[in-house]
């Protein structure tokens, strides 16, 4: 919606406001489809096993990259992947919900099951996240997708909102790359605007004045285009490279 040449061949003068609920809009690419768009962008979070909706943006509530409050009846836990503890507002962990639109298990499969919803009833998402001092949610990303480089883990959709502000660059994906001896690093797969004189170097620079020095791009490879889903999320695994083996 902020980029692709369809849109300008559409009357969107009837549309009132804009939500998404795919993968977190960071606030640069969310301000570039209220800009282009013309029109309030709101983002709401849920999935497919939560019947679909655990938090949605209310009028007048609107939050730069936030996808709003808890939806009544509905319990959040923010829960550190590694010991299990519960969080407190601005720490990041993966949330785990709680309510009436939580399914009730996958079919068939019971191992899938209990695997992701625990004993007390809370539904593991797999997603990252947390919640400010007023109850805001603002989606990090996908615990899997995570790049772990030198002890550190680094959201490839932080880093890619980064780039997105770069006046070269159409499109990106950032990625694990790998080293020589299999290490993880974070690689931006970047789509440049047409007839643009971007090189990966100005890239790294680039990022390096934006980020910490462990989120810094370490390795950049320029595609024609960004594979995604019909929802709009990046599919990271077709651009993905398998670990070296030794």
């Amino acid at each position: 919606m902020a980029t692709h040449p369809l849109v300008d061949e559409y009357d969107l003068s009837a549309t009132k406001y804009f939500v998404s609920a795919a993968a977190p809009l960071g606030p640069t690419l969310e301000a570039a489809v209220q800009a282009r768009l013309g029109i309030k962008t709101k983002q709401a979070y849920g999935m497919t096993e939560l019947s679909p909706l655990v938090h949605y943006t209310r009028d007048g509530h609107e939050r730069p990259a936030a996808s709003g409050h808890l939806v009544p009846n509905t319990e959040l836990r923010v829960v550190c992947p590694t010991t299990g503890a519960d969080l407190g507002p601005h720490q990041i962990g993966e949330l785990w919900y709680r309510g009436p639109q939580v399914m009730l298990g996958y079919l068939n499969n019971d191992d899938a099951t209990r695997a992701t919803i625990t004993s007390c009833g809370f539904l593991k998402t797999g997603d990252l996240g947390y919640v400010d001092d007023d109850g805001n949610l603002f989606v990090v990303d996908r615990l899997k997708e995570l790049i772990k480089y030198k002890g550190y883990q680094v959201a490839p959709a932080e880093l890619e909102d980064v780039i997105m502000k770069h006046p070269k660059v159409l499109d990106v994906a950032c990625i694990r790359g790998y080293t020589g001896n299999g290490d993880e690093v974070p690689k931006a797969c970047v789509v440049a605007k047409p007839n643009s004189d971007l090189s990966a170097e100005e890239l790294m620079e680039f990022v390096a004045t934006h980020v910490a020095p462990h989120k810094k791009v370490r390795q950049v490879a320029f595609v024609p285009s960004i594979p995604k889903s019909a929802s709009g999320k990046i599919l990271r695994r077709q651009l993905q490279a398998p670990r070296p083996q030794h």
